[in-house]
Parts: C-alpha cells; structure tokens; sequence
C-alpha cells in the first residue's frame, strides 16, 4: 500500500492545499512505498505564521526548560535508533548499521545543544566608567528554517534543529522529497518530549517550498546542505532577502598515502570511506592520492578487497553496501564510470558489471586508476561507488593537487611520519583534515564545514558556529548610580 507523507503543524500531520506528490521509492526493492505532498506558498505561510507564535513565547521559557526537553528528546531518540533506522533503510537504502550511525552522529549534537545554559552564556564588564557596566547576551533570531539533503534524512536536521531550537528559535525543517519520512517521526519525538506545539515544524516540497522558504520576510535563516549549485543559490537568493544563510554545499575528498603508510590500513579506510553508504556522502573518499611507490601496492589491496564486500538490500543482515537512491542518479554514476574510461582511466574494478540484485537501485564498486585531474570523474562530484586513484610524485605534488582543487571539504592523510602528518594540516587548504582518518567529521563540540566552493557563507554547521549562527549578539551598557555618591534622588535612605 503506498503512503500518504505530509506536513507536521502544530504538533500534528497536516494536510496541505496542493495537488502536486513525488513518490517515494525503497531504493532496495525499487518499490513504490509512498507519495509525499510538494508544499505550495500558502502552505509555507502557514507552517512559518505557526513558526512566528510559537517563537515569541519559546524564546521566554527559560534555559532549563529548554534544556529540560533537549534531554528529553534526546532520551527518545535514544529508545527509538531501531525504529528510525529501519525507516531510513527504507527510503534511503543505506545498511541498518549505517543509519544506526547517523542516528548515533546526530544524537551526539542533541546531547551538545543540551547543554544550552552555558552556550548560551555571556560576558560582563564591571566599571567600563564611573558607575557603567557593560555586558554582553546572545538572543534568537525568531524563525529559521532547515533544508537538508537526502543522504542523511536524520543527522543533518539534528545538526540544524538542535542548537536552534535550544537557542530559543522556531525550527521549520525542508527535508528531501526523495525520503521524507523520517523528518515526521522526529517531529513527533520532539512532541512528544514536551516541545510547545509550532516551534518545530515540517513543510514537504521541492523547489518552489525552497523559493517560498528563501523570500519569506519571517525567515530570518537558512541553513542548507547539498551540492554547490543548490548551496549557491540558496545562498545567493537567501542574502538577497537579507537573510542569514550557512550553506554546504558539495565536496571532491582525496586521501592521501605516503610510501611510509601502512597499506593494510590505508586500503581498509579507503574501501569504507569510499564505498559506504554507496558513497553517497559528502564526506565520502572520492580520490585517492598515491605518493611515490605506493600506488601499485595500494590498488592491489584496495581491488582485493572490493569482491568481498556484501551488496544488497540494506535491511538484510550482514550486507555492507546499500543501492542508490533512485534508478536516475544510478544511470548518472554509470555514465560517469563510461566516461573515465573513455578518457584513459584504468578500470580495475567496473561496478557495472557487478553481481547486484536486479530489483533495486543497485550498482557495485567501482575502482578507476590514472585518472587524470581533467577528467570529469575527477572533477565532478560523482556521489557513487566510485574511487579514482590519481598517482604523484611527492608529498608536495600530492599538496598542491588537493589545494588547487575546487571543493575544499575534508581530507585526509596516512602515514607513520608525525613530523609529515603537522605539515600536512598546515600546509592543505581543506575545512577538515584527517590524520589516519578517513572521514574526519568532527565531534559535535566542534563544528562541520569547508572551504571555496564547500561552503556559501562564513558559517560551519552544529558545535559552537552554530550556537552563533542562530543567535545575535548584544551588548547593554548600564548606568545604576551608587546612592552613596550620587546626586540623583533616588528615593531610599543612603549612607553616608
């Protein structure tokens, strides 16, 4: 039976006013499962004019109260990881054991937001002149909206929601039509750990809720992830409604391994940075640098290892590999594998003749060896199965490769030298930098995003950035005369 996928207002699913749905599909069967409702303008309006109450009153509850319901929800969450990671298995097609991950990485940022009283916490000057204190406070900004990718239909929100709502702002959540569900059941876990009816919302659409979200005069920010084209338009059109914006947008993450680097390693973290998730993660190894000798040897472990990864259905036991969202971004990274081909890379692993189930969105690894920086699966994200290896010299060459790239979101490299590990995070111009770690997304105190063309703005997301982004500061200088020494009539006794 296909569902129905609507909207959360006021503390309940909401039909909207349009006629217009998208299908949902389980990527692992190639199923039909569901048809999510594509929000109108008018539907923004009132998922933003519910947003806009509820904001003045949430803004009043104290910070332990707030506090209060971060815990609770985070208790929630908590007891429900198998529920929602079987529902994201289910619509994004990741393995359970991933989504068990995501709901892991995104509890990890309820847990920081629920420290609130001290992030929220200002400074105070004493006597700044002869009777005058000055002091600073962080307030929030009122409404602010979330529009997050499909790849992670739990943890991106959580990275957004959390600091905001705990800040003292009403939340409205754009999720990807591609696997919408999941945003409904957080909402009824934020209703249900006692959050006040409007303060988080959820609004379903496609572009035009995007453009409705982004021209809203009681949006006052956006926080987006997802390719650069998108993360630069909602940020162009974002500022150009004066609004604040923090968008990520896409990445080309290399993975550099120097001849002293164990290869055993190295080709372990590159087969599950690469190829988890069907490699669809921003964080994801795209490329892999091999420095001097290490090439042969490390494309010879990595193509060793690819036939024994388990690709299936991701709610089956002991698969380790998932399908592709939908049939269309299959036949995209299929065509990318074509062209690497046809431009010289060596194929040593072609995904598209993998043994794969043959309902479902399935596509097997890919390993693709001198490719070349012009070549377009060098320097498209392909967002797939796919690792091109890219040969180099020296470190220097490996250096200048990554920092004349475009994207700039992680890095990583791997070796025994501690003195060659410093320099490289000196010397890379990359937002994250691994050290023997292949997917460097950094602890939730901390906080995620990249440079050039990673990034629109000059905001990261979650961890202290994102304590600033939803809040602003302020700073009150105060006059109280002493009533020993002041002239003013104050109107009590004084001492003398």
């Amino acid at each position: 039976m296909v569902k129905q996928i609507s909207h959360w207002l006021d503390g309940a699913v909401v039909r909207g006013t349009s006629d217009r749905t998208s299908p949902v599909f389980n990527p692992g069967t190639g199923e039909h499962t569901g048809d999510v409702e594509l929000a109108t303008r008018s539907d923004v309006d009132r998922v933003v004019a519910s947003g806009r109450a509820a904001a003045k009153s949430w803004r009043r509850a104290s910070l332990s109260t707030r506090s209060a319901v971060l815990f609770g929800f985070r208790e929630l969450l908590a007891k429900n990881v198998d529920e929602l990671s079987r529902l994201v298995t289910s619509e994004h097609g990741k393995v359970l054991a991933d989504a068990a991950g995501e709901v892991a990485r995104g509890l990890e940022n309820v847990e920081f937001a629920c420290g609130v009283p001290q992030l929220m916490k200002g400074g105070y000057s004493e006597q700044v002149a002869t009777d005058v204190d000055a002091y600073s406070i962080r307030q929030p900004l009122g409404v602010v909206a979330g529009i997050t990718p499909f790849n992670f239909p739990v943890m991106v929100p959580l990275w957004m929601a959390a600091n905001a709502i705990a800040c003292g702002n009403a939340f409205v959540l754009k999720p990807s039509e591609k696997d919408p569900s999941a945003s409904l059941f957080l909402a009824e876990l934020w209703r249900r750990a006692g959050l006040p009816d409007g303060v988080f919302n959820v609004v379903q659409g496609d572009k035009e809720a995007v453009d409705a979200l982004l021209e809203h005069p009681d949006i006052a920010a956006v926080s987006f992830v997802g390719s650069t084209p998108i993360a630069r338009y909602i940020y162009e059109r974002g500022t150009q409604a004066g609004k604040r914006v923090q968008a990520l947008g896409g990445a080309k993450n290399h993975m550099v391994v120097l001849p002293d680097a164990d290869i055993d390693v190295a080709a372990d973290a590159a087969v599950s940075a690469a190829y988890g998730a069907a490699g669809e993660r921003c964080m994801a190894v795209s490329v892999v640098v091999a420095v001097g000798d290490s090439g042969d040897p490390l494309v010879e472990a990595i193509a060793g290892r690819l036939p024994k990864l388990r690709i299936g259905s991701g709610a089956e036991p002991g698969v380790e590999m998932g399908p592709l969202i939908t049939s269309e971004h299959r036949q995209k990274v299929s065509a990318y594998i074509a062209a690497g081909a046809e431009s010289g890379a060596r194929v040593v692993v072609d995904g598209r003749d993998a043994d794969v189930p043959s309902s479902g969105f399935f596509l097997g690894t890919t390993l693709l060896d001198d490719v070349k920086p012009d070549m377009s699966v060098y320097t498209d994200e392909i967002f797939g199965p796919v690792l091109c290896v890219v040969r180099v010299a020296t470190y220097d060459d490996a250096v200048a490769l990554i920092n004349a790239n475009t994207y700039a979101n992680g890095t990583a490299i791997f070796t025994r030298d501690g003195g060659a590990a410093r320099r490289f995070q000196f010397d890379v111009e990359v937002g994250m930098v691994g050290i023997n770690v292949p997917i460097p997304v950094p602890v939730a105190y901390y906080s995620f995003g990249g440079w050039k063309a990673s990034l629109f703005g000059d905001s990261h997301m979650y961890g202290p950035e994102g304590i600033a982004f939803y809040t602003r500061g302020k700073v009150v200088t105060a006059r109280w005369p002493d009533p020993a020494t002041s002239a003013i009539d104050l109107g009590f006794p004084t001492t003398r």
